[in-house]
């Protein structure tokens, strides 16, 4: 039998700029930046949502093990949301992000889902989404 996986603890994401990255999600995204110390001491930056992080990486300085292939912009990110998405809209505008498409339905892992994407500084598609009420 397979053992099986119960949920996603963090991701890791490659940055031109830890900098910008980190004003970003803050600002845009509402995420929490934190410094944290790995074994060996020294200090990383994340990024904590719900019960969830995004470890940060410096283009040319990853840490190991990492990615086969690290670089920044690859990423496609979906997050859930219980705001609704004309809020988001009116605060991403606010902020200066392009909406680059939605409200859109879409077809998310547990439930229909309806979302709006954006760019990220690096590129990153991020898709924001609601549980579709149909």
């Amino acid at each position: 039998m397979t053992p099986k996986l119960n949920s996603l603890d963090h991701f890791v994401l490659t940055v031109a700029s830890i900098d910008r990255t980190v004003s970003f999600y803050a600002d845009a995204l509402g995420m929490t930046a934190i410094q944290f110390k790995v074994a060996n001491g020294s200090t990383r930056w994340a990024l904590e949502f719900g019960q969830q992080k995004i470890n940060l990486h410096q283009a040319g300085r990853e840490f190991d093990p990492k990615a086969a292939a690290p670089k920044p912009g690859s990423a496609d990110l979906c997050f859930l949301t219980d705001e609704p998405l004309e809020a988001w809209e009116i605060h991403l505008r606010a902020q200066d992000v392009a909406i680059v498409d939605g409200p859109v339905p879409r077809t998310g892992a547990r439930f229909p889902i309806l979302s709006i994407y954006i760019r990220d500084p690096d590129g990153n598609l991020i898709e924001i989404a609601q549980k579709r009420q149909d």
